[in-house]
């Protein structure tokens, strides 16, 4: 891997990949949304911000994620960026669908217009539901309850489809 796009890098789950991708010698994109609801970036307290090529947009803008990925450096995408508190997707499951699902669809078919090889999608345990078996295996159906749950498991259906 020489170049990584990371969605969700200023994250506290990406900023730690971000900083782990560095460290191994690949070149790397952040790509997140910004605004006034939007956590400050944990890219600074790792102390890799200036090492991370900061994109700012909306998931759901294919035209913008074609464009990030348009030069052909980027050889891997990890997509975790997402709506994640459980709580603002019951209060707005439609934005929260939006981002969740919509975000992962357009993400998705960037890669697939740009050619990108390797994608890694991050999930949630909550796609799973209640089991009575834990931890939970990949091979465990979905069955979600709720909005937020719904989504993760919905954006993991949509991943698998890519997957062939």
């Amino acid at each position: 891997m020489k170049s990584a796009l990371v969605t969700g890098g200023r994250g506290f789950v990406g900023a730690w990949l971000c900083r782990g991708l560095l460290e191994r010698g690949v070149e790397v994109r952040s790509f997140d949304r910004r605004g006034p609801h939007v956590r400050p970036s944990s890219l600074g307290m790792l102390g890799v911000a200036d090492e991370v090529v900061e994109l700012e947009g909306n998931l759901r803008d294919g035209e913008l994620l074609r464009g990030a990925l348009a030069d052909g450096s980027v050889d891997t995408v990890f997509h975790l960026a997402a709506e994640t508190i459980v709580g603002t997707v019951q209060a707005d499951p439609l934005a929260g669908f939006e981002t969740n699902v919509g975000g992962t669809w357009t993400m998705l078919e960037a890669c697939r217009a740009e050619s990108i090889a390797r994608v890694v999608v991050a999930s949630s345990d909550k796609a799973y539901g209640a089991h009575d078996r834990l931890p939970y295996r990949e091979d465990f159906a979905l069955q979600p309850t709720a909005p937020y749950e719904a989504s993760k498991a919905a954006a993991d259906l949509i991943a698998r489809s890519y997957w062939h």
